[in-house]
C-alpha cells in the first residue's frame, strides 16, 4: 500500500519545521545580561598563582552557569562578555603574605525560551 506523493510531501514539511509558504519556524529566545561576583579561591598563594587560579576557565564557566541559574528554571548560558578583573585580599594568620583572589563585575549574557514559542502548530499564531 503506497501513500501519494502529496501525503508525503505535508508529512515531511509538518515534521521538519517548515509551512506550506517555506518559512521555518525558529525558537524565540529572552536574553539577559547580567553583571556578579566570582567567590576567591580556597588556598592562600602568592599573587600571581592567585590570579591564575581566579582567571581559570573552569572558574568561569562554573559561576557564569550559577550566575544563570539564579535566574530561575531554564535560564542557560548564552556567551561570557567580559571576564572582569580580579581583586585580591591578603590572607592571615599562617598564610600571611599570601592572597585569595576573585574576579570582580564578570558580566554574562543568559537565555531562555519564550514561553509560547515552542510547541506551536505551523502557521498558527
Amino acid at each position: 500500500m503506497k501513500a501519494p506523493l502529496a501525503t508525503v510531501l505535508a508529512a515531511v514539511l509538518l515534521f521538519s519545521g517548515l509551512s506550506l509558504s517555506g518559512h521555518a519556524l525558529a525558537t524565540e529566545y529572552i536574553y539577559r545580561d547580567l553583571m556578579a561576583n566570582t567567590l576567591p579561591s580556597p588556598g592562600c598563594t602568592d599573587e600571581a598563582q592567585a590570579i591564575a587560579n581566579a582567571n581559570k576557565p573552569f572558574n568561569l564557566n562554573k559561576y557564569s552557569k550559577k550566575f544563570c541559574q539564579s535566574q530561575g528554571y531554564g535560564w542557560h548560558v548564552e556567551a561570557i562578555k567580559d571576564n572582569g578583573k580580579p581583586v585580591c585580599h591578603v590572607c592571615t594568620g599562617a598564610d600571611s603574605g599570601k592572597q585569595q583572589c576573585h574576579l570582580e563585575d564578570v558580566v554574562v549574557t543568559c537565555k531562555r525560551i519564550k514561553p509560547g514559542s515552542v510547541g506551536m502548530l505551523p502557521g498558527k499564531s
